[in-house]
């Protein structure tokens, strides 16, 4: 069995378009959470606006992120686009690497960006985390084609507008496939239109409790431990 693991659930302020004060947000959103894993938002660097430049891993201005994991043993997931994907970074005390490439796009993203070619899992502490962004959580398919890689949890980085439709999706994963879930979603100004977004974001146990829930405000989190 996998050793508890405390898991935050992020949804920063936003500034679209600027990546530096949205690593700034999140550098401080890490050092807060006081947990192991901080998990944010879909394009939470540049925040929802699909002609965003890309932002690749090796990009000094991602630097302070690296900083902040470093100084509090913490593993990040962070939405950016990157190489003409909508992706999630992995960022920890030892640099950045890209750990998941969105498979299911939205029309409007299918112009600029390409689809991930299949689920992703990552370990760490013993826990295996099963990926998302946003869409792959409304299709039954990536849920469970994600499950069949013998995951312990599900986490999804999110943008959308309707809370209820994101709550939905998370209970459906959890009590769908006996899975801890965690749902980032992005709150307040967010850009490409989502103003306010959802915000809302959860923790969700197998059997679909929810142990941690932020409310509509930008700036809040969620945390919570796995046993």
């Amino acid at each position: 069995m996998p050793t508890p693991l405390t898991l935050a659930v992020a949804q920063p302020p936003c500034t679209p378009g600027d990546v530096d004060a949205n690593v700034a947000a999140h550098a401080r959103t890490i050092r807060a959470a006081r947990s192991r894993m901080v998990l944010f938002p879909e394009l939470s660097l540049s925040g929802y606006e699909l002609d965003a430049e890309n932002i690749e891993p090796a990009d000094p201005r991602l630097a302070p992120l690296v900083d902040a994991c470093a100084e509090t043993g913490t593993v990040a997931l962070v939405g950016a686009p990157v190489d003409s994907y909508i992706a999630m970074l992995r960022v920890d005390g030892a640099g950045v690497t890209v750990a998941y490439r969105k498979i299911n796009l939205g029309d409007a993203e299918a112009v600029r960006f390409r689809p991930g070619s299949g689920p992703a899992v990552i370990g760490v502490d013993g826990w295996r985390f099963g990926l998302a962004v946003c869409r792959d959580t409304g299709v039954p398919r990536h849920v469970a084609d994600t499950a069949a890689l013998g995951i312990d949890a599900y986490l999804a980085g999110v943008c959308d507008n309707d809370p209820d439709v994101v709550s939905e999706r998370a209970h459906r994963a959890a009590t769908g496939h006996r899975l801890w879930v965690g749902f980032a979603s992005f709150a307040g100004r967010a850009g490409g239109g989502y103003d306010p977004a959802a915000g809302h974001s959860s923790i969700r146990t197998p059997d679909g409790l929810v142990v941690a829930q932020a409310g509509p405000e930008p700036g809040a989190l969620a945390r919570a431990t796995m046993l």
